[in-house]
């Protein structure tokens, strides 16, 4: 079949065809051996001639066990053969307690692909394909075949999957039928079944950078706000006579530096209005008695302005301001273990932005304008709800997330469909620098592995203004730093262009379905070594659900066909004719909120029709005279001569017969509001011992 060696150049080798063309199956892609004097040597071919066979070399075996590169070329006078079966074993990999099925081979029938464990998810993985690909089947058949694994128990596995639509749910909801010991959580932004958790970020253990990026800060000024706001919210929130005298000596060295400013009292009576409105202490607000020598004035009476252009009781609320000042509070500390709520916050804010240094400030002021915008966005919306003032260690925090009824779970999929772009980035970045941070203080190193499955990765794992702002971009540091502390990237994307560069660079385990866009074509070629031309061409027309394999967890790029995964994820087309066609009630398909359907009543679709029409040559072109008066809600149809012309028609009324549509306008306001309360008084803090 194989004759012998015309040629070989650089890792090429080109061998005699000796009727090969009459061989029964496909010869592409196969790989050959060629023997000499104990030297075995791998190829692959990828291109059939009628006079010779273009062959890729791969690799060596030595003792029995395949290694990647070669250290020198083959001889001419090499015999050549097929593989045989324990050759490809070594190359595919045997079911064993280190070992998954991860498919079955595309090129070599029968043969399961079963990469080690440790070399596949010890590592950063990304799964790349376009959309309809397979790439949420693909995971989620990986998840199912590493939990259905008869030979190996994955029950301190940390499977964290930030899903942007949801999909994952229906494919591991049932994971525990799989195997008692296995529990799923589903956090969502949105509540919908009694088994959900709502998504629950403690306040207290967010950082500066944490705070800016869920508020888009873009300028370094404002982290120095940012900074100075969770110091006085975690004065504030302790609310003591210590507190309380520190929001005096803020409110009044305000005051005191507009009285001494050079603005005109009508501008500092303004400025000083401004602020007393915003911040306010017993001691300091508009009904305030200021005590005079026999008399009483109110805060905002002192500040009457005389026929001189002056304020009448300029000395005395002077008098009265300077009293609370006391230099030594500049130097009070944060309390220890402080807790605060999103709106001791925001009030926090607003004492920042009239302290020393901040007012006066046009542009810091502008800079901090922007930060209460959107930070009043986040408490005017659903959003406030995520954050929460519960009092927990990172230990407790961690562990509430990956248990669930005071059970271990496996799986914890974060939902995050409700969620703008900007917002879940920012919710998905925070988790994962608590994860991060959790597993870099943990005593025992890489002993509590968390795998982060980034769905729709290129929403997140972005080139933003992270590195610029804050001299990181916690992706990048999770990316170069991650694998040390067992804290693993698996990114799922349909644009790799998108991704930082930084973290594919990291990567070390690729499955790619799919692709058609000529960028990411070119974008994954140049990543991949020792894999042929023949193969990305075939990676062009992948069927779904089929991938090529590569990285350090396969001795070789391979290609591998998924089992459909049971059950599946909801990431399936709408069945449009389906529905179009369907005479099903309405209010089934798009469920209800809270308690108040979408649909009151059910729909007859199968009884409505039209009054009085008389419809003739229906042809691309309208000719009507359509009068649409008295929609009385009743149809009572004359259909004549119904064949796709032209419209001829006098539509005076129309009634809908069999059905009751109630005029009376959906209430948004009674929809239920679930707070997940964060208790973790009942969790058990020993798993990460």
């Amino acid at each position: 079949m194989f004759g012998k060696i015309l040629y070989i150049t650089d890792n090429i080798a080109y061998i005699e065809n000796k009727g090969v063309n009459n061989f029964e199956g496909d010869l592409l892609n196969l790989h050959l051996i060629f023997e000499h004097e104990g030297q075995k040597l791998l190829g692959e071919i990828v291109e059939i001639r009628d006079d010779k066979i273009e062959v890729r070399f791969l690799g060596e075996y030595i003792n029995g066990r395949y290694n990647n590169g070669l250290l020198r070329k083959a001889s001419l006078n090499s015999t050549i053969r097929i593989i045989n079966t324990e050759e490809l074993l070594e190359l595919v990999g045997r079911e064993s307690d280190k070992t998954f099925v991860l498919g079955e081979s595309a090129t070599y029938k029968g043969f399961k692909v079963c990469p080690n464990i440790n070399d596949l998810f010890a590592n950063h993985l990304c799964i790349f394909g376009n959309s309809g690909s397979g790439k949420s089947c693909g995971v989620s058949r990986i998840v199912q075949n590493i939990m259905n694994n008869k030979n190996a128990l994955a029950y301190n596995a940390n499977l964290i999957f930030f899903d942007s639509f949801g999909e994952y749910k229906n494919a591991f909801k049932n994971i525990n039928k799989l195997n008692p010991n296995y529990n799923y959580k589903f956090v969502t932004s949105r509540v919908r079944d009694e088994s959900d958790v709502q998504i629950n970020i403690p306040l207290k253990l967010l950082k500066v950078d944490d705070i800016a990026i869920l508020l888009q800060a873009d300028k370094h000024s404002q982290l120095t706000i940012i900074e100075r706001a969770l110091k006085y919210a975690k004065i504030f929130a302790s609310d003591t006579p210590e507190a309380n005298n520190y929001k005096n000596h803020i409110i009044a060295n305000a005051l005191i530096t507009i009285l001494y400013s050079q603005s005109t009292t009508r501008q500092k009576k303004d400025d000083i209005f401004t602020i007393i409105d915003t911040c306010h202490t017993k001691e300091f607000n508009f009904d305030t008695e200021i005590p005079g020598l026999g008399y009483t004035r109110s805060f905002s009476e002192c500040f009457a302005i005389d026929s001189h252009g002056r304020f009448g009781e300029e000395v005395l609320i002077t008098e009265y301001i300077l009293k609370f000042i006391d230099e030594n509070m500049d130097e009070m500390q944060e309390p220890e273990g402080a807790v605060f709520s999103l709106g001791v916050f925001a009030k926090a804010l607003d004492f920042t932005l009239i302290s020393e240094g901040f007012n006066q400030n046009k542009n810091m002021h502008d800079d901090a304008q922007l930060l209460k915008v959107r930070l009043n966005t986040i408490l005017h919306s659903n959003l406030a709800q995520f954050f929460s003032d519960d009092n927990v260690t990172y230990r407790e925090f961690i562990t509430s997330l990956v248990t669930l009824n005071n059970k271990k779970s496996q799986i914890i999929n974060i939902n995050l469909e409700t969620l703008d772009d900007a917002y879940a980035k920012a919710i998905v970045k925070i988790y994962s620098r608590l994860i991060f941070d959790f597993a870099k203080e943990n005593a025992n190193r890489a002993t509590v592995p968390f795998h982060l499955f980034l769905e729709e990765a290129h929403r997140y794992v972005q080139q933003d203004n992270d590195v610029f702002l804050l001299g990181y971009n916690i992706f990048d540091r999770v990316a170069k730093e991650g694998r040390k502390y067992g804290v693993i990237l698996d990114i799922i994307s349909q644009r790799p262009v998108e991704i930082s560069d930084t973290v594919i660079a990291q990567v070390s385990n690729f499955l790619i379905f799919k692709m058609t866009h000529p960028k990411d074509i070119k974008y994954i070629e140049e990543m991949l070594p020792n894999i042929s031309s023949d193969v990305i061409e075939k990676m062009k027309i992948l069927q779904p659900g089929t991938c090529v394999a590569f990285g350090t967890a396969f001795k070789i790029p391979m290609i591998c066909r998924m089992e459909m995964p049971n059950p599946r994820p909801f990431s399936a087309s709408c069945d449009v004719s389906n529905y179009w066609n369907s005479e099903k009630d309405i209010k089934v398909d798009i469920g209800e909120e809270g308690d108040v359907p979408i649909y009151k009543e059910k729909s007859n679709i199968g009884n409505i029709g039209i009054i009085n029409p008389s419809i003739n040559n229906f042809n691309n072109g309208i000719n009507s005279n359509g009068n649409f008066n008295n929609l009385n809600n009743g149809v009572n149809p004359n259909l004549n001569n119904y064949n796709m012309n032209t419209i001829n028609s006098n539509i005076n009324s129309q009634n809908i017969n069999n059905q009751n549509i109630s005029n009376e306008p959906l209430n948004f306001n009674n929809f239920s509001n679930f707070k997940e309360t964060g208790n973790y008084t009942g969790t058990n803090n020993n798993i990460f011992m």
